[in-house]
């Protein structure tokens, strides 16, 4: 009789358990307005035939420095995007492996002249360049979005969205570098942001300026500001480094100071140059030195011991969103969604978990 009975109550448990997800309490199964959530969340008939009118989207993202591997993971992330909603994407970007805002306006130059491009993804590093390359895509008609680097003067700001991260994300990096350097047991010495305020990236400047600004305060509330010197140039905009040169130029730089205990540099154009600078120096494990981006070389140089730290802005993020607003605002009619992508400290403890999927 027990087990009879113990039959039954399994059975009314499982036809209890299979009840459709419809019947489940609270359910919402169509909206206030009195549509059907499934119609609402299909694609716009007109989306595929937008601007170009050949049945798919096909968007552009041009960056200003395809050449040094940094935007790798902002393609990928770009095509992820592309391939979920259908979209041809085309990775376009100056061939060099500095900033090259010039060859990045050429191609922007040549690609809004082209009919098959529905919407453009552009980094914007130099502030005021990009103002015709707007006004030209709003006269034909195809929505601009902007990644990485943000110039916030562009014209129809408001109306652009931005992903990227801010500048102000670069004072996690200098709060550990100051840290580092406490934690080191030296007593003095300099502490040095190498720049180069000449490429025009008024990004980078501010980053300079606010992980100077985080090294300072960290200092300061440990009581050991007067101790050390921290050097980020007359403007506290960077000290100005060669970046034709650059590993030769923070040699030159550390030696002439005589007394350097940690480094921070603000961009992928200093920050692995700084690996090999710490590196040739003999200064492996000795020395406080973080950066920025987390390419091959940074991430090889943190395991090796030649960069203390490295600071990712979840690239991955600045290709596939902007792709993701551009659909949006053609489908949705949804603009200007800005997203900040923060910044990921890496050090020796978690350098191994970096760069799965492409992502880093």
């Amino acid at each position: 009789m027990r087990r009879i009975l113990l039959s039954a109550v399994s059975a009314a448990a499982l036809s209890v358990g299979v009840t459709s997800a419809s019947a489940q309490s609270g359910s919402v199964e169509k909206a206030v307005g009195g549509y059907n959530f499934d119609e609402a969340a299909k694609e716009d008939a007109k989306t595929k035939d937008f601007h170009s009118a050949d049945g798919h989207l096909t968007f552009a993202i041009v960056t200003h420095t395809a050449g040094n591997g940094f935007f790798d993971p902002v393609y990928v992330g770009a095509k992820v995007a592309g391939n979920m909603i259908g979209a041809e994407i085309l990775l376009l970007g100056s061939e060099s492996p500095v900033d090259d805002p010039a060859r990045e306006i050429e191609i922007l130059n040549q690609i809004i002249r082209d009919p098959k491009i529905d919407g453009i993804i552009m980094t914007t590093p130099q502030v005021g360049a990009y103002n015709d390359i707007v006004k030209a895509a709003e006269a034909a008609g195809i929505p601009v979005a902007t990644t990485n680097s943000f110039d916030e003067t562009i014209l129809n700001r408001s109306g652009i969205s931005h992903t990227g991260q801010d500048a102000s994300a670069a004072a996690i990096g200098g709060e550990a570098l100051a840290k580092c350097v406490l934690d080191s047991g030296k007593t003095s010495g300099s502490i040095l942001l190498p720049s180069s305020t000449a490429m025009g990236n008024i990004e980078v400047n501010n980053r300079v300026t606010s992980a100077f600004n985080a090294i300072v305060k960290t200092l300061k509330d440990a009581g050991k500001l007067e101790a050390f010197k921290v050097d980020a140039g007359p403007e506290n905009v960077g000290i100005d480094t060669n970046p034709n040169d650059p590993v030769n130029a923070l040699v030159t730089l550390f030696e002439s100071r005589g007394d350097a205990v940690g480094a921070f540099t603000a961009n992928n154009v200093f920050t692995p140059p700084l690996v090999k600078a710490v590196e040739q120096m003999g200064w492996t494990g000795k020395f406080c030195a973080f950066g920025f981006d987390l390419g091959p070389a940074q991430q090889e140089g943190i395991a090796a011991g030649n960069l203390t730290g490295s600071l990712g802005q979840q690239p991955f993020l600045q290709g596939f969103w902007p792709v993701m607003q551009l659909y949006l605002q053609i489908d949705r009619g949804i603009s200007a969604a800005n997203l900040d992508t923060r910044a990921q400290l890496v050090t020796k403890e978690n350098v191994a978990k970096v760069g799965k999927r492409f992502e880093n």
